[in-house]
């Protein structure tokens, strides 16, 4: 058996402080379709590794992504998505064109030398994969699709329909999610539903991947073709289910050290019949609910210390060890 890292790491603020600058501030993360930015002059809010993002498509068709936070006192902008020329923050009104630059300022002809020129929303990086958007702040990351490219999917996502995003929150680690993601060695036990559906059997339900990319590869039962679940570092989830075409796609980050979020856009292709897209919603959803019991019953657990940390199975949990040599690497 292999020892895990130490269960603090699971609660410690110190440590959560190493994440979000080691791991989490230099990632790409996925923020979005571009579909929701097809026309001109249209917006969508979102978030990225825990940083609140605006992409915006200006009047010229120029795609950018921006810190969703206004230079004055730094007040999230806007929410939700829309049609508009110009991005107003609630609080004073400064307002910025969709290519970032400050346009007003109310009551700023009252101070000398006021110069907006240096007041512009803080611009990110933006790289689409298919037709998933990414971010991030470092200027040196690589492309997203060095990593993405590895993903293997059974057909193009640029053929598929969006549908819908659903947002959630787990009064648990980050990594207990994604570590709880990274096996269903659980499967048999906690989701029966899942367990009737595919053939969770270890010589069956297969893991691959030594990093950045974690994969599962399982085969439905009824022999309507199989499923895969992929982990892109540090916490992109990317989900496709047996039967009709379909895809959701989204990640989880830090809240605070027992606080995870998280949101899954989920994808079909355009001829899915509506009734199967939304009964497999609500299968993937009880699914969901039944890993959120799951992680923070283990985030109570590991809560009082006198047990220093776990183990794991080398031959069932080996995706989870591989994660947490990633983590233990980057962060120490």
């Amino acid at each position: 058996m292999t020892d895990t890292y130490p269960w603090r790491w699971y609660s410690d603020p110190a440590v959560l402080e190493l994440e979000r600058e080691r791991i989490f501030r230099p990632a790409w993360h996925y923020v979005g379709h571009e579909g929701s930015v097809a026309e001109r002059s249209s917006f969508f809010a979102s978030t990225a590794g825990g940083l609140p993002v605006v992409v915006t498509r200006d009047a010229g068709g120029e795609l950018r992504a921006f810190l969703n936070v206004c230079r004055h006192r730094g007040s999230t902008i806007v929410d939700g998505s829309g049609s508009r020329e110009t991005l107003q923050c609630p609080y004073h009104a400064w307002t910025y064109g969709l290519d970032g630059s400050l346009r007003s300022a109310p009551r700023a002809d009252r101070e000398p030398g006021f110069d907006p020129a240096g007041l512009g929303l803080v611009q990110l990086r933006l790289e689409a994969w298919g037709p998933f958007l990414f971010v991030t702040s470092d200027p040196d990351a690589p492309p997203p699709g060095e990593t993405l490219d590895s993903v293997r999917l059974p057909f193009d996502p640029a053929g598929l329909v969006f549908r819908e995003r659903v947002d959630y929150r787990l009064e648990a680690n980050w990594k207990i999610a994604v570590e709880n993601y990274l096996e269903c060695y659980h499967c048999p036990v906690a989701h029966p539903g899942f367990t009737r559906l595919v053939d969770v059997a270890p010589d069956e339900y297969l893991l691959e991947g030594e990093g950045p990319v974690w994969s599962q590869y399982g085969k439905a039962r009824d022999g309507n073709g199989g499923c895969a679940f992929h982990l892109v570092w540090p916490a992109l989830k990317i989900n496709v289910y047996p039967g009709e075409p379909n895809l959701s796609i989204g990640p989880v980050w830090p809240e605070g050290p027992g606080r995870t979020a998280g949101f899954l856009d989920y994808f079909f292709g355009p001829d899915v019949d509506e009734g199967w897209a939304r009964e497999l919603i609500e299968f993937d959803d009880q699914v969901g609910r039944e890993d959120t019991a799951l992680v923070e019953a283990v985030q109570r657990g590991i809560a009082g210390g006198l047990v220093e940390r776990g183990r794991l199975l080398p031959d069932s949990e080996r995706l989870i060890a591989g994660f947490q040599a990633k983590v233990t690497h980057t962060i120490t």
